[in-house]
């Protein structure tokens, strides 16, 4: 089966075009065909960078009025498929908008929906997908049966980003059928500084071996000398010592940074499955035995609470 047309799902912030929406346009471009691009709001600000990774056309809803997405995106996209204008394949993110707006197209088309993977390729008359399980320690393949418009959801980092060189999208507006939908009435926004942590190239993360939540200040340090960002093992975010925004895992975000650095921090699987992407993993444990030196390039047998005010210090005195 060939996929002659693909629709990628575009989330975008103030502007800024997520991440993953330009990792999925590449692969979308190179499983061949037209690549296009769906907004759920104006696509005005954001058809410049699309069309410079590949989409040629990007169908936007314009201004939602404060609703979630969701609804309304979903109720837009199915009723392009229903006029006739359907696409071989949709992708979207593992993300909160994407899983939302995925999963209610896929009550609306009455179409199956896989979610969480990390590839996707045409295997002769088939597009069959690949998902991690059992904490990524297994690849599992899933082939699409019937004729689609089909619809998968990938994780973050599953893809390299990389432009095409393409001029500006073209955008073309879209209807959206009335429905009841709920309204975003007050918006909160973390305070933070440097770079997000799932687009850093240094990580610095902290595990349950810090002893206690005022020795997360040491991650923060190390992390800003680096001009990284700090992450977090699911412990001690489920402990409540730092919030879920810092999370590296299954259940967190997943990081790919050119350095990790992982102190007092295990290696469950569940944690390992978040970054043993990176390029350059350095582990700091007390245990000699601590799974997460199976993964690291550099390994410090050592207590975080001695290693990392040396760094530290090591760092200040350059």
């Amino acid at each position: 089966m060939a996929l002659n047309r693909i629709w990628v799902y575009a989330e975008a912030l103030d502007g800024k075009v997520a991440p993953i929406t330009l990792e999925m346009l590449a692969k979308a471009r190179e499983l061949g065909g037209t690549v296009e691009a769906v907004r759920g709001g104006d696509a005005a600000d954001v058809a410049e960078t699309l069309g410079a990774h590949g989409a040629t056309k990007v169908y936007a809803t314009g201004d939602l009025g404060g609703s979630l997405p969701g609804v309304p995106v979903a109720s837009a996209i199915a009723k392009l498929i229903a006029d006739g204008d359907a696409p071989d394949l949709l992708m979207f993110g593992t993300t909160y908008e994407g899983r939302d707006v995925a999963a209610r197209l896929s009550v609306a088309l009455d179409t199956a929906v896989i979610s969480n993977n990390t590839d996707i390729a045409v295997d002769g008359d088939a597009v069959v997908v690949t998902e991690p399980v059992f904490g990524g320690t297994k690849l599992v393949k899933t082939r699409f049966t019937g004729t689609g418009p089909h619809i998968a959801l990938f994780r973050p980092k599953s893809f390299p980003a990389e432009e095409s060189g393409g001029g500006p999208a073209e955008v073309v507006t879209v209807d959206v059928p009335d429905g009841g939908t709920a309204k975003v009435v007050d918006r909160h926004v973390e305070e933070s500084t440097g770079p997000k942590l799932d687009e850093a190239e240094v990580v610095v993360s902290g595990g349950r071996g810090l002893g206690e939540a005022g020795k997360y200040e040491m991650i923060e340090q190390l992390a800003k000398a680096l001009k990284g960002a700090p992450g977090a093992s699911r412990a001690i975010v489920d402990a409540g010592w730092v919030p879920y925004s810092h999370q590296v895992g299954q259940t967190g975000k997943v990081v790919k940074p050119t350095v990790y650095i992982a102190a007092g921090i295990s290696g469950a699987t569940q944690h390992l499955v978040g970054m043993k992407g990176s390029k350059n993993i350095i582990a700091v444990n007390k245990d000699p035995e601590a799974p997460i030196f199976s993964v690291a390039d550099l390994g410090i047998v050592g207590d975080v609470h001695k290693v990392l005010p040396k760094l530290l210090e090591a760092l200040g005195s350059r």
